[in-house]
């Protein structure tokens, strides 16, 4: 008996849904994941797959994620309403294709005004990392690149006071390069955004791991501290501490070299001279520069004999006996001489008060840490999301009229044209990035404003709804501010000051 083709034929596979949060435009199957892993279909919806994080001020700083009306888990049946309570953009969702207004335009009242909080996560092709290293060794020279998987992802920049810089991503890696070079841009970017480790070579430097709030690790060593200050600050800082028990001292430092006796602190204490001849570029008196080259030795230059940047003691003012204390501008290289009858210095153990006061240079100094900065800037179709006319949204930022946040963290906005803001990840939720692989990063932003400044910039006023309406979702989770900042709060905003 044959059986009926059609008893037998495999039933039809479910339809792909389109997604449209990127330009990738996605077709995902149910149950699956488009390729940046934000939006799935599930039951033929196109769903964010992250849920809507929500900062309370009732819930301490950096406590335990509440899940509200997830499976198997109670909620209080408080809703997300007043100051106490900010909706972050972190899983909102994005405004692409551009047209369609942003996620959530979330209603609230602050000290008895109306207000209104734009939430939209925006895709950032323009955007990048600044990368500041806390550390006196030498990562590699300025304007060196930068790689990441062997990839050009950025380059070395001015070096800041006792902190070596870094300058990663940039629209032309994201989309200027190969699409090797674009993918892994946007990894590290992301994985560094997101409080990950993430390593990095420098070309004619070294290769170092960073990681936001942890100390780097570079060549294979940690580091553990920045540098108390230049060789002449340190001169200026411990002088009295050094004048009772020893004759010289010299702090020893890539960038400005100190010299005790010859140093304006050594000579308002009557510090004798002792001769002492200093290889390098005189600059004021007890200030040398170019002593060596920078490197991975003393104070960041590239000597491990410390001897190696003095010249032969004047013998008109030196004696023997003169005693002197070389040090690193984080106490990490210490060593004692004593000048011989030929006056050449000799080592000697370290006494123990210059022992102590070593210490007290290294206790000076600050942690070696790394600090992530994201810079993004906020264009055209993001501010499109926000209002009919985005130029007046950037008007109401720049007037103070518009309080601008990043997963509730305060930002800084660049004067001068558009809304190019700078956001520290350490003060943000954790994991508050995202990425599409055309490649971009996905940022959240937040636009808070009056209700009335809204409605005047052209605002999309048929689609604000109360945080009352928020009670329907059903894949959303509180934290704690991440610090003492508070999104929702009268000091940021120039009219808090104006009569009502």
């Amino acid at each position: 008996m044959i059986e009926d083709p059609k008893a037998v034929a495999p039933a039809p596979a479910p339809e792909k849904i389109r997604c449209d949060a990127c330009p990738v435009l996605c077709y995902i199957a149910e149950g699956r994941t488009g390729a940046c892993d934000r939006y799935a279909n599930i039951g033929g919806d196109l769903t964010r797959v992250d849920p809507l994080v929500i900062l309370d001020r009732a819930v301490e700083a950096g406590g335990e994620v509440v899940p509200f009306l997830d499976a198997g888990g109670e909620w209080s049946g408080d809703l997300v309403h007043g100051p106490q309570r900010f909706v972050t953009a972190i899983g909102a969702g994005t405004t692409y294709p551009d047209y369609k207004p942003a996620p959530f335009i979330v209603s609230s009242e602050m000290d008895g005004v109306d207000m209104v909080t734009v939430v939209t996560e925006g895709i950032f092709s323009y955007c990048g990392v600044k990368l500041k290293i806390d550390t006196d060794r030498h990562i590699g020279p300025e304007r060196a690149v930068v790689r990441h998987g062997g990839e050009v992802i950025g380059h070395v920049t001015t070096g800041e006071y006792g902190s070596q810089m870094m300058s990663l991503g940039g629209v032309h890696h994201f989309t200027g390069g190969s699409k090797k070079e674009g993918r892994m841009t946007c990894e590290a970017l992301l994985d560094l955004c997101n409080r990950k480790a993430v390593e990095l070579t420098v070309d004619a430097g070294v290769t170092i791991v960073v990681q936001a709030g942890q100390a780097p690790i570079i060549d294979g060593e940690q580091e553990h501290r920045m540098r108390v200050g230049c060789g002449s600050a340190a001169i200026g800082m411990f002088a009295r501490q050094w004048f009772d028990h020893v004759d010289e001292v010299v702090v020893v430092d890539d960038h400005i070299t100190g010299v005790l006796s010859e140093h304006q602190a050594g000579r308002l204490l009557d510090v004798p001279p002792t001769g002492i001849r200093i290889k390098g570029r005189r600059s004021t008196p007890g200030r040398y520069f170019q002593v060596a080259e920078p490197g991975q030795g003393w104070g960041g230059t590239n000597i491990e004999d410390p001897l190696s940047i003095l010249g032969p003691f004047d013998p008109k003012a030196a004696k023997a006996g003169t005693s002197l204390l070389m040090v690193s501008t984080t106490g990490d290289h210490a060593a004692y001489f004593v000048l011989d009858e030929a006056l050449s210095p000799i080592a000697q153990p370290m006494p123990e008060a210059l022992r102590r006061s070593v210490e007290r240079v290294q206790e000076n100094c600050e942690p070696a840490l790394c600090s992530v900065v994201f810079i993004g800037g906020a264009g055209g179709s993001l501010r499109a999301g926000v209002t009919e006319n985005p130029v007046n949204l950037t008007r109401s930022v720049r007037n103070m009229l518009t309080h601008v946040t990043s997963g509730g963290a305060p930002v800084y906005v660049w004067p001068g044209g558009g809304i190019t803001f700078m956001v520290d990840v350490m003060r943000m939720p954790e994991n508050a990035f995202g990425y599409v692989p055309t490649p971009a990063l996905v940022a959240p932003i937040e636009f808070t404003m009056r209700l009335a400044d809204y409605e005047a910039l052209g605002g999309h006023m048929a689609c604000v709804v109360s945080a009352e309406s928020l009670r329907a979702l059903d894949h959303r989770k509180t934290l704690g501010p991440p610090d003492e900042s508070w999104p929702m709060r009268a000091g940021n905003f120039a009219w808090k000051d104006a009569p009502r």
